[in-house]
């Protein structure tokens, strides 16, 4: 009993750290951001008025005008409120990491930052973790208790799977959400991008999809080490390679660039925005020139 009351009592301290730290950054750096990058669902309408001076004829509601025996008008009022998913791959190889922090841990600090920003904008904010499967969905809801139990989740959740299937997770999305939103995909993406090129066209034209790719300088390029044993933490396959070869290490790279044709063609065919965060990156610049940089497109 004492050690599950002191984890208990550890778990609140990250969280209540977390929140202190993402709090002060979302209100120095991206509340500001947040809005002009990440818009409502448009003009909707509110109520009738009576026609004044200078309103334009098209907005006259002709057929309340016709009932009153006076000119009305139609008000509409820009819909700001949002929804955004997050949803978090905790599978096996986002345990990993070479220079000082996982990738779990990078995309927890990113996460953190983006559901502290919708709340802070009165938006609803939901979580969606996955492996091989669904593994928790917490539906979208507003407030900082919601935001601290999101957060409790991503520090302490244990999921039963190891391996990543994100066809599965779209595909739950899809059905999930049923009115436009940002969905937040935080994953390492290590599967093969035709096996969710389906369900991701789908939720790309429902929804305002970003892309959080979590790397580890590693996994990009290999050192010339020689001999060295690498394990699979999604299977546990352990292969031996000569990291001396230069033939391995040429198709390695070669591998390498052929996934990442894939994965761009896959995601520019669903038009999903792509956040690159190689650990033990600076997620807060990586998101303030994601910001900056949706900021510009937008204004051409």
């Amino acid at each position: 009993m004492a050690s599950t009351t002191m984890t208990t009592i550890d778990l609140m301290k990250k969280i209540r750290r977390l929140e202190i730290r993402t709090r002060h950054l979302v209100e120095d750096l991206f509340a500001g951001s947040y809005l002009s990058v990440f818009k409502g669902r448009g003009i909707e309408f509110d109520q009738v008025r009576k026609y004044e001076m200078g309103d334009d004829v098209r907005s006259v509601d002709w057929n309340v005008t016709a009932r009153m025996g006076e000119l009305y008008v139609k008000r509409f009022v820009e819909e700001r409120e949002l929804t955004m998913l997050l949803a978090v791959d905790v599978s096996a190889s986002n345990d990993f990491g070479t220079q000082g922090q996982f990738k779990r841990d990078a995309a927890l600090e990113m996460t953190a930052l983006l559901a502290f920003a919708a709340v802070r904008n009165n938006d609803k904010v939901g979580l969606l973790l996955f492996t091989d499967r669904v593994e928790k969905f917490i539906p979208p809801r507003k407030g900082r208790r919601h935001i601290l139990r999101i957060l409790r989740e991503l520090l302490a959740f244990e999921p039963q799977g190891r391996g990543t299937d994100l066809g599965v997770a779209l595909e739950y999305l899809n059905r999930a959400m049923k009115r436009r939103g940002i969905v937040v995909l935080v994953s390492d993406f290590q599967v093969e991008p035709e096996s969710y090129r389906r369900a991701l066209n789908i939720a790309g034209k429902r929804h305002d999809v970003i892309a959080i790719d979590l790397r580890d300088p590693m996994e990009s390029e290999i050192a010339n080490v020689g001999l060295l044993a690498l394990q699979d933490a999604e299977t546990g396959e352990i292969v031996e390679v000569d990291t001396a070869d230069p033939a391995w290490r040429d198709t390695f790279a070669k591998r390498l660039r052929a996934y990442e044709t894939a994965k761009k063609r896959v995601w520019n065919g669903a038009h999903v925005e792509r956040i690159t965060l190689e650990t033990p990156d600076d997620h807060v610049g990586a998101l303030a020139r994601f910001f900056q940089g949706r900021m510009k497109r937008m204004a051409r």
